[in-house]
């Protein structure tokens, strides 16, 4: 027993002395795993707050972009295609966030949040004026005689002018730009004439040159949020709005306005724009990644467009929405009243426009 003990106490003893001689090693080598831990728990919460993770070969950026179209919008879908393209070209360096439908707030929110860091991407145009009041004209009444009208307006002189002023008085580039449906009127009364809208109440987006046109044509209008727009006309605030048919689809329009007037009173474009502070935080290199994704997205999002033009109008009619022929030359002939509101700056680019059809 003794001696069986004693064997037992030499080996404790060289135990101990074993772990005391590499004690410092075994520790260092706790230690690191313990780190390794630590940093892969950090950069999962990273991941997790910034929805990114770093990228071999450079510092990664994110992109925040945000818009008020819905799930099913040409314009949602092409700004999935920038995300995809954009991060497969920076090979990860660059992760983009869509948020559609008005999540992070409305246009002006956004826009607000542009200027101030805490978003970088949107689609917008004529909300721009707020801060380019040169832009302005953008809205004006039957300028826009059809796409190829269109398409050499936006891709010439007044274009160059148009995103000049974006860039120099909101801080914005405009990285592409997309072609938008006709606008029409959709109200709870039939409207054939302008002299069918002195009961009517119509929502416009908070442009000038909106509230003017439809002043003009002798509606009474109020500017207001589209999200807002639901419920106003539930509530009885107001009783008509106008808009492409992707927004008036995509909104449920269908359900609180019976009738659809063909007035097509505005053919334009938006822009996709970034905050200019964001564009030149990028590497030379990653500005080439996104420049060469928004001219892939327009492209895509074009066949896209025209293909859903053709069925919105089926779409909308099958919801219950009646189209309703109008004198489209009467409301045409008031246009004079809102062009000569225009100051200099903007009839200049607004002739320009116009002798181009």
């Amino acid at each position: 027993m003794r001696k069986w003990m004693g064997m037992m106490l030499v080996a404790g003893l060289a135990f101990c002395l074993a772990g005391c001689g590499g004690g410092g090693k075994q520790q260092s080598g706790t230690q690191a795993a313990a780190g390794q831990q630590e940093g892969s728990a950090d950069a999962g919460q990273q991941a997790d707050e910034t929805g990114q993770k770093a990228a071999p070969g450079g510092e990664s950026y994110e992109l925040v972009f945000a818009h008020i179209a819905d799930e099913n919008n040409s314009w949602h879908k092409a700004a999935l295609k920038f995300k995809e393209l954009v991060e497969a070209g920076s090979e990860g360096r660059i992760q983009v966030k869509v948020y559609p439908n008005n999540s992070l707030g409305s246009e002006s929110e956004v826009l607000e949040m542009i200027q101030t860091g805490t978003c970088d991407i949107t689609i917008t145009a004529d909300s721009l004026s707020t801060w380019a009041p040169d832009i302005g004209f953008m809205g004006a009444p039957y300028m826009i005689s059809d796409y190829d009208h269109l398409a050499r307006v936006v891709d010439g002189e007044v274009g160059e002018a148009i995103e000049q002023q974006i860039l120099d008085k909101a801080g914005m580039r405009c990285l592409t730009w997309l072609a938008r449906g006709p606008r029409y009127l959709t109200s709870t009364k039939k409207v054939t004439t302008p002299a069918e809208l002195s009961d009517v109440v119509i929502r416009v987006p908070d442009v000038p040159m909106y509230v003017k046109t439809w002043e003009s044509f002798g509606a009474k209008p109020v500017p207001m949020a589209l999200s807002e727009v639901f419920t106003s006309v539930q509530q009885g605030t107001i009783n008509a709005q106008e808009n492409p048919l992707a927004l008036i689809r995509s909104n449920g329009f269908a359900e609180v306005f019976p009738y659809c007037m063909e007035t097509e009173h505005v053919r334009g474009w938006i822009y996709v724009v970034i905050g200019e502070d964001k564009y030149q935080s990028l590497p030379e290199d990653l500005k080439q990644v996104v420049e060469s994704a928004a001219a892939e997205m327009q492209t895509y999002e074009r066949e896209l467009f025209y293909a859903d033009e053709e069925k919105l109008r089926e779409d909308l009619e099958a919801a219950g929405m009646e189209f309703v022929p109008v004198e489209k030359e009467k409301f045409e002939a008031l246009t004079e009243d809102v062009v000569a509101l225009l100051t200099d700056s903007q009839r200049e680019l607004y002739d320009k426009a116009v002798a181009l059809k």
